[in-house]
């Protein structure tokens, strides 16, 4: 069988890294002295798998919950005897001075920090340990880490904790004027977009004679002249955001060996800046050696396309000679990328490269996708919601790499609103029924991973319904069962505000319902000491209170029904929490509702199977509103069904329990008889029984006849009906022999025990001939009041 899209399974090593960072004190540390996690002093770890570590636990401080970060986990690797790192990438404020000044014995070769906003000048002075042997360094987006650390306001005494002030904010006052790259002679790679503006970038940049890639995006140049200083080794330029000038573009083209040139913009709004024909040519004729240019963003001039009508006939071609943009018919081979994203270049025929950056068709945005994710959100952003529009309107034909790339996307923004509303609705898209078949087990285990980091992070609108409505496109709840307890959590809290969203409201009361309709009850039972019955309460109450009785208010009704099943301590919280007053009122407010009857009603049937609950709905209040609905024709028989299950549990404690004078226990009998007298033994059902348990129970006994008649008709039915799932639940749970039992019964009425030799020979005929005789299927799942949630 061929393997679905993203099927491919972790590497041990992958495997073995994340259990290790589970398990620390299981495997490489034992507990020291004052609790202090240490490193076994009989281990050594090379930099392979010490960079696999700290990588892997940076991922997991981000994208799981349930992962616990730990303070002093840089402090592992402290000791280079016993661990070696090379490679490391930090991002966001997780990270603090402390942490790299743990690793500033290690010879790091790569060091790549990314939007570490807790940074300050501190770390600084820890990079300069790393002088004699990185090669490769970012600082994007770590807007502080040139500035010093404010003082504390006050200080009385002397702390042991040297690292208290890793909290409190640097100061913009006080910007850091002593470091210098003197000494970085490894350097190669430098990235130091964003840089904070009072920063003179040539200055701090003059001790570096050896730099081949330098990144300078969003950084504000006063002077251009000091790039020449690297004409003879820089291979590649990033200039992105940096307002362009003749200057610069002078200065640029002396840097003959650039093989990568980045000159693009956020939005062509913010500049002044055209592109010409002229300027392009120029950088095409001067840069030999470019595979990469990217020019997005930029306004462009109409001269620099080739006419329609003139363009070269046939399909799209990325040959220069045949190229729709003049100035790259000078390029002497196709460029391997060409960032051309929020330009109208983008939309002609013929484009001399390989991979386009876009807007013009699917493969574009992907690309502009994969290029900009990482250091360019609101490109990224922007490129999603493209991404979104192809998925919703037409059909997106590369499902694997889209999935892929927004997941990705939606795990390094993790705290950028505008990538979480666009991914999540783009997930939306990409995951319903059309693409379904397409999608590995993993891969879609991935897409709820971050759906719940958007719902966790986020108690916004849009992205909660988006995340929601996500989730509705799985299979509930096989597919969410591996996030089970999370899953319940966050809807419980998108549920807890007084005045919710109304669509938000409906589609989590909808999730949490399916949820918890076919779970084993254990589940159930931990859903129920989160508070789900009294969330549900909660809202039935506030819509009684509204007089409305709508779709959250039945599918409240029917989540109860359904958390009810089988889980007498969910009963018990139900009537705990007044949830008999709330039923009798919703009776009162909505009379001809029958769906609410019929969920309110199953869910009471329910309470009524616990032996120790009963008591509490032996009162006359109670037994008179059960004895009025059996007459009900309310969803055919099933609020009548469900009524007469109520009372013969009750019945079936006999009548020693009956204390009251009103309504008499054998005129109560007397209806029931009747209720069921009257309904049509061949009905169609909206109960799915997972066992027999409550029913066969009431069998072999003489205290309540009607309830062991009741009981046996309600099997005949399901077995006449449904066969091919009765029948063989009823022989398994050894419904056959409590039936004989009936018939040896004196106490047993007539009806009751043909009605049990209908039901025996039903099994019998079942088992020499086991075939469906009807196809009706049953629109309810669960057990004596357990249903399938609305949709």
């Amino acid at each position: 069988m061929a393997a679905k899209a993203g099927d491919n399974p972790d590497s041990l090593m992958t495997l073995a890294t994340v259990f290790c960072l589970r398990n620390l004190r299981k495997t490489m540390c034992y507990q020291g002295f004052r609790n202090k996690l240490c490193m076994r002093s009989d281990i050594f770890l090379p930099s392979e798998i010490c960079d696999k570590l700290v990588n892997t636990y940076m991922e997991l401080v981000h994208t799981d919950s349930n992962f616990e970060p730990r303070e002093i986990f840089f402090q592992l690797f402290s000791d280079p005897r016993s661990t070696r790192l090379t490679r490391v990438q930090l991002r966001e404020n997780f990270v603090l001075d402390r942490d790299l000044e743990a690793i500033r014995k290690q010879d790091l070769i790569e060091l790549h920090l990314t939007y570490c906003n807790n940074l300050s000048s501190r770390s600084l002075k820890t990079l300069t340990s790393f002088r004699e042997t990185l090669v490769s360094l970012s600082l994007f987006g770590c807007n502080n880490i040139f500035h010093r650390k404010g003082a504390p306001l006050a200080c009385t005494e002397d702390t042991e904790d040297e690292d208290e002030d890793d909290e409190i904010p640097a100061s913009p006052q006080t910007l850091e004027t002593d470091f210098s790259f003197q000494g970085f002679n490894r350097l190669r790679l430098l990235n130091l977009g964003g840089l904070h503006e009072d920063v003179e970038a040539e200055n701090l940049l003059k001790p570096l004679r050896s730099i081949t890639s330098l990144d300078l995006s969003n950084v504000h140049l006063q002077g251009t002249a000091f790039l020449t200083q690297w004409r003879d080794r820089l291979a590649s330029l990033v200039l992105y955001n940096v307002d362009l000038s003749e200057e610069l573009v002078s200065t640029v083209l002396e840097l003959v060996n650039l093989r990568h040139l980045d000159i693009s913009r956020e939005s062509r709004r913010n500049t002044k800046f055209k592109m010409t024909r002229k300027i392009l040519t120029v950088i095409v004729q001067r840069l030999v050696n470019l595979v990469s240019l990217d020019i997005s963003g930029h306004i462009m001039l109409d001269n620099c396309t080739v006419p329609h009508f003139e363009e070269a006939m046939g399909r799209p071609s990325s040959e220069p000679c045949k190229s729709s943009i003049y100035p790259f018919q000078e390029l002497k081979r196709p460029l391997q990328f060409l960032g051309l994203y929020d330009t109208t270049l983008c939309n002609v025929t013929h484009i001399p490269a390989y991979k386009v950056t876009g807007s013009k068709n699917e493969d574009q945005v992907l690309n502009a996708i994969e290029a900009y994710t990482e250091f360019r959100p609101e490109l990224a952003h922007r490129a999603i919601n493209q991404l979104f529009d192809i998925a919703r309107i037409q059909h997106c034909s590369q499902l694997l790499r889209a999935l892929q790339l927004v997941i990705a996307a939606l795990k390094c923004h993790k705290y950028d609103k505008s990538i979480q509303v666009t991914g999540s609705a783009a997930l939306f898209y990409l995951t319903n029924t059309e693409y379904r078949s397409d999608q590995s087990v993993r891969l879609r285990r991935e897409v709820i991973q971050v759906v719940l980091n958007g719902m966790e992070q986020y108690q916004e609108v849009t992205v909660q319904r988006n995340c929601c409505l996500t989730l509705c496109n799985f299979s509930i709840p096989e597919e969410l069962e591996f996030q089970y307890s999370r899953v319940n959590q966050l809807l419980l809290k998108i549920l807890e505000p007084a005045r919710q969203d109304e669509s938000i409201q409906r589609i989590a009361v909808h999730l949490c319902n399916a949820l918890v309709c076919q779970v084993d009850n254990h589940h159930k039972e931990a859903v129920g000491k989160m508070g789900f019955v009294k969330t549900m309460l909660n809202l039935i109450q506030k819509k009684l209170q509204d007089r409305t009785c709508d779709q959250v208010m039945e599918f409240s009704w029917s989540a109860l029904w359904n958390i009810t099943d089988e889980t007498p301590d969910n009963c018990q919280m139900f009537l705990t929490c007044r949830g008999m007053s709330l039923f009798l009122e919703c009776l009162e407010e909505f009379p001809d509702k029958q769906e609410l009857h019929r969920n309110m009603l199953g869910l009471l049937g329910n309470v009524a199977e616990v032996k120790s609950l009963r008591p509490q709905l032996l009162t006359p209040q109670f037994i008179t509103v059960f004895s009025n609905l059996l007459e009900s024709k309310a969803d055919g028989i099933e609020v009548s069904y469900n009524a007469c299950g109520v009372l013969s549990h009750i019945m079936f404690d006999g009548p020693e329990v009956w204390t009251m004078d009103e309504p008499r226990r054998d005129a109560v009998m007397d209806r029931m008889w009747e209720a069921i007298q009257s309904w049509d033994v061949s009905s169609r059902r909206n109960i799915n029984y997972r066992s027999f348990e409550p029913i066969l129970r009431l069998l072999p006994q003489s205290i309540a006849p009607v309830s062991q008649h009741w009981a046996t008709w309600a099997l005949y039915n399901l077995v006449s009906v449904y066969p091919s799932k009765y029948c063989p639940l009823l022989i398994k749970e050894g419904g056959v022999s409590l039936l004989e039992k009936v018939l040896e019964l004196e106490s047993s009425q007539p009806e009751t025990k043909d009605m049990a030799r209908k039901v025996m020979e039903q099994c019998e005929t079942f088992k020499e001939d086991p075939m469906e005789t009807n196809n009706g299927q049953e629109t309810a799942i669960g057990g004596f009041g357990s249903r399938r949630p609305g949709s």
